[in-house]
């Protein structure tokens, strides 16, 4: 397991105050509403920063962080990362996951096929859907809905699906 989440990416700068416009990663945006600091990282460097101030505008969060007065300031965070440290995460419900505690697992049929290792998670609107790649590169696209994934093993580190007639 990763010692940080990701929560976001900073995808813009908003306002002449020099705040962030993030693009959240977390199906749960008021969980910023909970930290006094997070971490900006790129490709070079981690950098501890704290919130003064949280806005939403259009499912995007706007932060203001201590030390960031300007819109340029802002600008050279563009395309960084949001992160926190793990024990600082919002506890999860029973049965939800983090996705990046999931990539990786393999998936098996109901019936004990191996159809892959899980690479990917998005989401359509509706539902998530996993993304399963074979040992041939072969992928398999499988929506995360209680008819097709039917047991999240973490401690085997394996999915159990049911294929639904017409999925594959």
């Amino acid at each position: 397991m990763t010692d940080y989440l990701e929560l976001g990416q900073i995808v813009n700068t908003f306002g002449i105050k020099g705040m962030v416009k993030i693009k959240p990663f977390t199906d749960d945006i008021e969980q910023f509403e909970h930290l006094q600091t997070i971490y900006i990282k790129n490709k070079n460097s981690k950098k501890e920063y704290e919130i003064e101030e949280i806005k939403y505008h259009k499912n995007m969060i706007l932060l203001k962080l201590k030390g960031i007065e300007t819109p340029e300031q802002a600008e050279n965070l563009r395309n960084s990362y949001v992160i926190i440290p793990r024990e600082k995460a919002k506890k999860l419900e029973e049965g939800t996951y983090y996705i990046v505690d999931m990539i990786g697992l393999e998936v098996y049929t109901d019936e004990g096929e191996n159809l892959g290792i899980l690479e990917d998670i998005f989401n359509t609107g509706s539902n998530d859907i996993y993304v399963v790649k074979d040992n041939s590169g072969k992928e398999v696209l499988l929506p995360a809905i209680k008819d097709v994934i039917k047991k999240v093993d973490m401690d085997n580190k394996k999915i159990i699906v049911h294929i639904i007639k017409g999925l594959i």
